[in-house]
């Protein structure tokens, strides 16, 4: 793999990108311009839900752009109410409003929270947020974000958080002890940018709990861990809770990019024609990627799959490389795993795509791995036998 950088004198340089430019992709697999192969464990940052190239997802969406990509939201579009009550009856809640992306939808969950505080009479609604979160790049999603690198430079921010530690209850009660303002609490069931950080269930359900005695709601972000990647269609799921708003994307759509915020009867009623929209959410390409992806995760069983793959990497990752010096933790869940190193390791990602393994690096020294659901065992395990050693030589050299 060449070490030069690409030029691309007429894109923004947002991004840190590999010298990698990719071809093609199938199942697991993508191959670059040069016909380099890599097994693909990042899987376009836990979206690819259904890997590339499904035989199945294809030949739907070829026939859905030969019939309708976009309409207006002027008119009805019938799969749209399709796929709401999927999600609906898959998560327990009552009504979707979709969008196009993550972003998007902590943003319109942010503002249910604040029109919901309106409602009830607070001029200044304050909702409760978390250390190392992150929702999202817009001025108020990267306000809930808990990460001082990415707010740099984009101040002011926008105000009405409290931010608080992760799995830590009594904080937050302290937190919001006596504030007649708060309105709701907004966390991640899995931490993914801020690096694989699991909410505890017993946590999970003090705060709902906690919101159900003040009146506050549950707001919980699903963008990354959610749409089975953890084994449960919805990770907060494994807590045997409901939220009351929950923002989803990126593995909904198998790579189509859609975005949805699935509510509960206490939000599910809060907006009203005007307050809130749209361009392209819920347009019929977007939403016919969300029912094919649905229906082809249950015919294949890719729930149980990743629970089961998952499992096995997780613990064949612990049984190697714990007790390694420098190796401080593997934790996650399914096929949403991170391994945290005692030092930034950002190298690795170049290291690892050398050997032919695509991931991520997150929270400067978490090894990211979130592939497609469809994950084969004798997958996981080449993941294991190209990452280990890497892993281990890379601390060698640093000892």
């Amino acid at each position: 793999m060449s070490n030069a950088a690409p030029v691309e004198p007429h894109v923004m340089n947002t991004y840190g990108r590999l010298p990698i430019a990719l071809s093609h992709g199938h199942g697991c697999r993508v191959w670059d311009v040069n016909g380099k192969e890599y097994l693909d464990a990042l899987g376009g940052i836990a979206v690819n839900t259904l890997g590339h190239a499904h035989p199945k997802l294809v030949p739907a969406l070829q026939e859905q752009i030969g019939k309708l990509i976009h309409i207006s939201n002027y008119y009805y579009n019938p799969a749209t109410e399709q796929l709401a009550a999927m999600l609906c009856e898959r998560s327990g809640l009552d009504k979707v409003f979709f969008c196009s992306s993550g972003l998007e939808a902590n943003e319109a969950a942010l503002k249910l929270a604040r029109k919901f505080g309106h409602d009830k009479g607070i001029d200044r609604p304050e909702i409760v947020v978390y250390e190392k979160a992150f929702h999202g790049r817009s001025i108020a999603t990267l306000s809930a974000t808990g990460n001082p690198k990415v707010q740099a430079g984009f101040g002011p921010l926008v105000e009405g958080f409290i931010r608080v530690p992760l799995n830590d209850i009594e904080a937050i009660k302290q937190a919001t002890a006596g504030n007649p303002n708060v309105v709701a609490v907004f966390f991640e069931a899995i931490q993914g940018e801020g690096g694989v950080h699991p909410m505890d269930a017993d946590y999970m359900r003090e705060v709902r709990a906690l919101c159900d005695a003040n009146d506050w709601l549950l707001m919980i972000d699903e963008v990354q861990c959610g749409m089975g990647r953890t084994g449960k269609w919805f990770a907060h799921q494994w807590a045997g809770i409901q939220p009351d708003v929950m923002p989803l994307a990126k593995g909904l759509g198998s790579g189509v990019p859609i975005g949805a915020v699935v509510a509960g009867p206490k939000a599910a009623s809060i907006f009203g024609p005007g307050n809130h929209g749209t361009t392209f959410g819920g347009n019929p390409l977007a939403v016919r990627a969300g029912l094919e992806t649905i229906r082809i995760m249950e015919e294949d069983g890719l729930l149980e799959n990743a629970a089961q793959v998952g499992q096995h990497l997780q613990t064949a990752l612990v049984t190697q490389l714990m007790g390694v010096a420098g190796v401080k933790e593997v934790r996650g869940k399914g096929l949403m795993l991170g391994i945290e190193l005692d030092r930034p390791c950002g190298v690795l990602v170049n290291r690892c795509a050398e050997a032919g393994l695509l991931l991520s690096v997150t929270a400067d020294s978490v090894i990211r791995m979130v592939p497609p659901l469809i994950l084969s065992v004798a997958e996981a395990d080449e993941i294991v036998a190209k990452l280990v050693p890497l892993i281990k030589a890379f601390l060698a050299e640093q000892a």
